[in-house]
């Protein structure tokens, strides 16, 4: 009954939005419904999970993506996105760019989340993609794969790092075993398989669309880099020092609050406001009209990110995880191939990374501490099947399709496969390892 009705839910979704053009948000208050009433939850219940599902989900990225709509807004119309632009294809050439933006979203990656990252690279992506008319996908799939990567192989982000506590690994071991692993599955996600993408023809989010300035009216590249990479400066600076035991006092407090990605992208908004705005004799009602522009072109995507995150919670309320985790566990698989397919699969069911990694590390640990299997590579090996085959319930999903203006096949087809060769090749870099006794 389980595995019918998450089949159904998710070819109702499929249909309701790709057959019959519903609104994705409203399709999926819809199969949030079914689900609940297929799944035998009481009503009351059914709502209060979807309510709790899409306040946790959009609550903890509203204010990022709000923020960092208003940036790439004003990134767009001060010229800004146009001289970063011309500064890549000037030190790199059109055709390295792509290995630019990767090396960007490998750096982003690392101290970011994956909703932070894919906020602040898409108006760097898009100032490149319009200003020398390239192909988004080929351009911008490559840096969300390493985003990808770092989410779910590397520490210190909150999948990886609670499961090396709770299977008791290394932070250290597992962060450099990560490594080793993580730049052959970025090399193989993103630029080998972009190669395949060249023919997807697709017009990005316009609200990130530069308006093209005459050479002397562009600000400079400093001012512009500044803008755009200040968060990820900041978090990446902060982030380090907030996992230190600093004394009490004001130092402290600074370094808490501006590891905080909505501190540090408010930070660089006030910033930019200043240098692109006011300096060059832009007035405030014109900054905040560019910004509340910003807002409503993000609007709609909130509510389906929020949907998707409501439709995970009624999975989750039912119990839907650990039916899966149970039923996986008994199987005779070797442990870290067992660890990487429960969490697949919980992955597939329930849309999020994170929820599969940590409900994969509670059903495998009582099998970790008997088989005596390296830890280390266990964590990477889970970490690597959270991120399997995204598609309708999960928000990155939607946050690909919307900003690249993509239709649902175009979006299975580049997305959904990226994701899942993430998977795969952290899988055979932990069996690779295991075969060489590390």
């Amino acid at each position: 009954m389980i595995i019918l009705t998450i089949l159904v839910c998710l070819l109702g979704l499929i249909l309701l939005t790709a057959w019959l053009h519903i609104n994705p948000f409203l399709a999926f208050l819809l199969v949030s419904l079914l689900a609940g009433w297929m799944l035998d939850l009481p009503p009351d219940k059914v709502m209060a999970a979807f309510q709790k599902g899409m306040g946790d989900t959009v609550g903890s990225l509203i204010s990022i993506v709000c923020l960092g709509a208003m940036i790439g807004k004003l990134i767009a119309t001060t010229g800004a996105a146009q001289k970063i632009a011309e500064t890549f294809a000037r030190l790199f050439g059109t055709r390295r760019i792509q290995w630019a933006l990767l090396c960007t979203g490998f750096v982003v990656g690392t101290t970011l989340f994956y909703g932070v990252g894919f906020v602040l690279l898409t108006p760097l992506i898009f100032s490149v993609v319009f200003q020398y008319r390239l192909s988004a996908v080929y351009i911008g799939l490559p840096a969300l794969a390493a985003l990808s990567v770092t989410h779910g192989y590397l520490p210190p982000h909150p999948a990886p790092t609670a499961l090396v506590n709770q299977l008791g690994a290394d932070m250290g071991t597992t962060l450099l075993y990560g490594l080793v692993i993580a730049v052959p599955a970025v090399l193989v996600a993103g630029p080998l398989f972009a190669q395949t993408t060249k023919g997807i023809k697709a017009i990005p989010l316009l609200a990130f669309k530069p308006v093209l300035m005459p050479h002397e009216e562009l600000p400079g590249a400093g001012v512009s880099f500044l803008t755009a990479l200040l968060p990820a400066i900041l978090l990446i600076i902060a982030t380090p020092l907030s996992f230190i035991s600093l004394p009490p006092g004001n130092l402290q407090h600074v370094v808490l609050l501006v590891s905080n990605p909505t501190v540090s992208i408010l930070i660089a908004l006030i910033l930019g406001t200043y240098l692109l705005g006011i300096r060059r004799k832009r007035s405030m009602k014109t900054i905040m009209g560019c910004y509340e522009s910003g807002i409503r072109d993000v609007s709609l995507i909130l509510l389906i990110i929020g949907g998707a995150g409501a439709l995970k919670q009624i999975f989750v309320e039912a119990g839907v995880d650990k039916m899966i985790g149970t039923a996986l566990q008994d199987l005779r698989i070797p442990p870290l191939v067992l660890g990487w397919l429960i969490a697949a699969v919980i992955r597939i069911a329930l849309g999020s990374s994170t929820i599969a990694g940590l409900m994969t590390a509670g059903i495998i640990h009582p099998l970790l501490v008997r088989s005596g299997v390296n830890p280390n590579l266990m964590v990477l090996s889970i970490g690597a099947g959270s991120m399997i085959c995204s598609h309708v319930n999960d928000s990155g999903f939607w946050l690909f399709k919307e900003y690249f203006n993509l239709t649902m096949k175009q979006t299975f087809r580049t997305f959904t496969l990226m994701e899942s060769l993430v998977a795969a090749m952290g899988l055979m870099g932990v069996l690779l390892l295991e075969k060489l006794h590390v």
